[in-house]
């Protein structure tokens, strides 16, 4: 080999090293913005709401509200999780499980749990993994949290006895977690219908979107880098946590909610999913709304809407 040949080999062997070094480097800084729980600077602070809010009702309702503690161990990990219980003001068998967003936590998803409420119904609202006053190291997009709401369900169950009628809500994260819980074979015949709000066709699509929408960045390789330090860390990939492949096999009613103006889990997402689905659905989308602000955009007509296709499988 010629000593000019051997030496540029050896150049981009060098150089190869180096940018597998810095694309490592730059997927475990991402790793920890994605997947890693702390303040995330993209996201806006959440404030108490002013009188003139349309939120404002609900938020002083769940002041107030009878919140009861529950508990229970993660599915699969020593973790314990947390939720509120509020039972309905007159005794009932219908229960509404609430799911919240990414860095979101049960007392943020008051204004859903006053929406259930004055439609008659208990409503259950946990953290999820890594989430408020539940515990764990890693978001999990709702992928492992799928299997702790199948869990949460049965424990409404064991409760509120084996006529129950449950709902499973959604937004945002949330909304993805109702669609991944949808998928899955054992989740009790109690559960009689689902409702997700602005959720993401899969994590692995939602952070290619934000890759480009935030940091300018193509998919490839940074985002199959993250999700392989995210499966090595915290038990998942981004392919695998696919809400679309999940209510490809659902079969129970669902109601598909999104902003028209959702620029973060973009409104073409609920597109795919809701045609994927095979059971009885329905697709609403909120003029002018934005990422999870449908509800407060119009409450009388998210609540209309959710009313009027509950009524048809919730007795």
């Amino acid at each position: 080999m010629k000593k000019k040949t051997k030496y540029w080999l050896i150049g981009v062997g060098c150089l190869g090293g180096l940018l597998a070094v810095l694309a490592l480097g730059a997927g475990w800084y991402f790793f920890k913005v994605a997947v890693v729980p702390s303040p995330k600077s993209f996201l806006s602070k959440q404030e108490r709401v002013t009188k003139a809010s349309s939120l404002y009702p609900a938020q002083k309702w769940y002041d107030h509200a009878d919140k009861q503690p529950w508990q229970q161990q993660a599915a699969g990990a020593d973790l314990t999780l947390v939720a509120n219980y509020i039972p309905a003001t007159q005794k009932t068998v219908k229960t509404a499980v609430v799911a919240h967003g990414f860095m979101g936590n049960k007392d943020q998803m008051y204004q859903y749990a006053y929406m259930f409420h004055n439609l008659g119904y208990n409503v259950l609202v946990p953290d999820d993994r890594a989430h408020g006053d539940s515990q764990g190291d890693y978001i999990g997009y709702g992928w492992p949290d799928r299997r702790d709401y199948v869990k949460w369900i049965k424990k409404v169950v064991a409760k509120n006895g084996p006529d129950s009628q449950i709902v499973m809500f959604g937004t945002s994260m949330g909304g993805a977690t109702t669609m991944m819980v949808s998928g899955e074979a054992d989740v009790p015949k109690q559960v009689k219908a689902y409702i997700e709000d602005c959720g993401y066709t899969s994590v692995y699509d939602e952070i290619s979107y934000q890759a480009k929408s935030m940091y300018h960045l193509p998919k490839w390789p940074m985002v199959p880098i993250v999700s392989l330090i995210t499966k090595l860390k915290a038990g998942y990939s981004f392919q695998q946590a696919s809400s679309l492949k999940q209510v490809q096999k659902n079969h129970r009613p669902m109601l598909f909610i999104h902003g028209s103006n959702d620029k973060f889990v973009p409104t073409s997402m609920v597109y795919p999913l809701y045609h994927a689905d095979h059971g009885p659905k329905e697709l609403f989308i909120m003029k002018g709304a934005a990422h999870a602000r449908s509800y407060e955009k119009n409450p009388a007509l998210y609540t209309a809407k959710v009313q009027k296709f509950l009524a048809k499988y919730v007795n």
